[in-house]
């Protein structure tokens, strides 16, 4: 219909040009100054053909049909529009959980990947340390180990950046802030659970950790919770830096901050007061980690010492608050 209004008012359509392109260099002034153009094919200037199809379309039989079904929509009021209310925050959060489990499901990049790489690194891990035992010389390796867990795995975390349109979306009035993260939040949770069960038993069986279930399970959970914290940080970053690839070195850099200041490489009481100890000291994340980690794993133990001039024995207690 387009192309026989167009031919009807003078503006026949070459047969070797696309349709919507002929209509725009009718109607749009900023080709009248095409050098390419002649004046065979454009013989009257952008302004003149415009009056021309609008002079012609308001006295159309298209016009009058439009003009009566705008009629017809005011007849029926605005009330029913006015008033139809926004989904429910309950449905909000439904709904947005759904479509972020679903998007994570069918994205091979976001957790299944992550999750095989996981899986390949506490191998590594569980063979290098594998059954360390519980001489003198595994308090170190059992500690080195555990920092690894507590620092580098949920370091790597910072591949959860999520890329999304939720700014799009708010600025659309869909939905809000609260909305998305509790939604994000509850998507989330059942990936990063499958992630530090499954590669957590690998590494935590395979080096010969504390071998009650109750002891595992409390290693998992402190793992998934560095995980969700790291999670909940990258969402942070990435509303306040969206470019993907800045985002992640913002993380990876804040994370690595955290992890100087965490209480393995420096001990707490050797940390510079200021700036280090307070607060930083506080505010990482590992620091927490790595007493949890430590705890579930010492106490309760006793070690043979073999320090020259000291007791025969060592328990995991003292190992916790002198070592």
């Amino acid at each position: 219909m387009t192309n026989e209004f167009f031919a009807s008012n003078g503006f026949p359509c070459p047969s070797l040009r696309n349709p919507s392109d002929h209509y725009l260099r009718t109607i749009n002034k900023d080709f009248e100054q095409d050098i390419e153009e002649d004046l065979e094919s454009k013989p009257i200037s952008t302004s003149e053909a415009i009056d021309i199809l609008v002079k012609s379309y308001r006295s159309s039989a298209t016009s009058q049909q439009v003009a009566q079904q705008i009629a017809e929509i005011r007849d029926m009021g605005g009330d029913v529009v006015k008033k139809r209310n926004q989904a429910s925050f309950m449905t909000q959060s439904l709904v947005l959980t759904g479509r972020s489990f679903v998007n994570m499901y069918r994205d091979l990049g976001y957790y299944w990947l992550r999750c095989a790489i996981y899986i390949a690194l506490c191998l590594c891990v569980g063979t290098i340390y594998h059954d360390v035992g519980h001489s003198f010389g595994s308090i170190h390796l059992g500690c080195s180990m555990l920092m690894f867990t507590a620092a580098f795995l949920t370091f790597m975390a910072i591949g959860g950046f999520p890329s999304f349109i939720f700014g799009r979306e708010r600025l659309n009035g869909h939905y809000g802030v609260t909305v998305f993260t509790i939604a994000n939040t509850l998507s989330v949770t059942p990936y990063l659970a499958l992630i530090s069960v499954i590669p957590g038993a690998i590494i935590y069986y395979l080096v010969g950790l504390q071998r009650s279930i109750d002891h595992f399970i409390y290693f998992a959970l402190v793992l998934f919770m560095c995980m969700m914290l790291v999670e909940g940080l990258m969402m942070i970053v990435a509303n306040i830096v969206p470019d993907f690839l800045m985002g992640i070195i913002t993380g990876a850099g804040i994370q690595g901050v955290m992890m100087l200041n965490g209480g393995f490489f420096r001990l707490p009481n050797d940390l510079p007061k200021l700036v280090w100890r307070y607060p930083m000291y506080y505010i990482a994340f590992h620091k927490y980690a790595n007493q949890e980690f430590y705890k579930n794993e010492f106490l309760g133990l006793i070690f043979p010492n073999t320090q020259a001039g000291g007791p025969p024995t060592i328990t995991g207690d003292e190992i916790l608050r002198e070592t």
